[in-house]
C-alpha cells in the first residue's frame, strides 16, 4: 500500500504543473472513424487515473489506436458475470511510450461507479493499467470494487463519463467481431481536450 501511494505521489509530482493544477472536469472530444464521443474526466476524484489518461492524450498517442474490443451478452458464453463494454488503446509504438504503469484507483475510495456511460481503466494486476481503457454500455456494477468480473474482487478505476456520443459508443459495440475482437478494430482519430479545457 505505502509503495502505491509512494508511486502515485511521483506521479503526481513529476507532471508539468498545469495537469497537477486541474480540478474538478476535464473535458474530452474522442474522436473514432464511426463519429465523436465526448465526456468529461473527473481529476478531483480520480487524479491519478486522469492524470495518466492525459499524459496520453497529450503526447498524442491515441491518434492511430483503436477500440479493438466489444464485450456484448452474447459474446462471453464462458463468463458467469457477463458485462457490456467497448475497450480502446493508444496505439501501438516501438519502443513503447515509455509511461510507467499505475496505482489503481478503487471506487470504495474514489466514490465513481460504473454506470451507463463510464469511462475506466483496463488492467491485468491491481497497478498495471497504462493506456487501455473502456466505455460501459449500461450499469455495470461487477466492475466496482468488491464486484466479481475479476477475481481479485479490486475492481476497476472509473474515471470520467460519456456526455454526448453514447450512439456512437452502441454502434461501435454492434459493429462486425469476431468473439470479441472488432473486425476491423474502429480507428480512434484522436483525443483531444475540449477547447478552454
Amino acid at each position: 500500500m505505502t509503495s502505491a501511494r509512494t508511486l502515485a505521489t511521483a506521479l503526481v509530482l513529476l507532471l508539468p504543473a498545469s495537469a497537477q493544477g486541474q480540478r474538478g472536469q476535464v473535458a474530452i472530444i474522442i474522436g473514432t472513424s464511426s463519429g465523436e464521443i465526448r465526456a468529461v474526466l473527473d481529476s478531483a476524484k480520480a487524479p491519478v487515473t486522469v492524470t495518466n489518461f492525459l499524459r496520453y492524450v497529450d503526447a498524442g498517442l491515441f491518434t492511430g489506436g483503436a477500440f479493438h474490443r466489444t464485450v456484448t451478452p452474447e459474446n462471453q458464453p464462458r463468463d458467469s458475470v457477463k458485462i457490456e463494454v467497448i475497450q480502446g488503446r493508444a496505439r501501438r509504438t516501438q519502443p513503447d511510450s515509455g509511461f510507467a504503469p499505475i496505482p489503481l484507483e478503487r471506487t470504495s475510495v474514489t466514490g465513481l461507479r460504473h454506470g451507463d456511460g463510464v469511462l475506466s481503466m483496463a488492467r491485468s494486476g491491481p497497478n498495471s493499467a497504462t493506456s487501455a481503457f473502456f466505455i460501459t454500455i449500461g450499469a455495470q456494477p461487477s466492475l466496482d470494487e468488491g464486484g466479481h468480473r475479476n477475481l481479485d474482487g479490486q475492481g476497476f478505476a472509473a474515471f470520467g463519463k460519456v456526455t454526448a456520443g453514447m450512439d456512437v459508443v452502441r454502434m461501435i459495440q454492434q459493429a462486425p467481431h469476431t468473439d470479441q475482437n472488432l473486425t476491423p478494430a474502429i480507428v480512434i482519430t484522436g483525443i483531444r481536450r475540449a477547447a478552454g479545457r
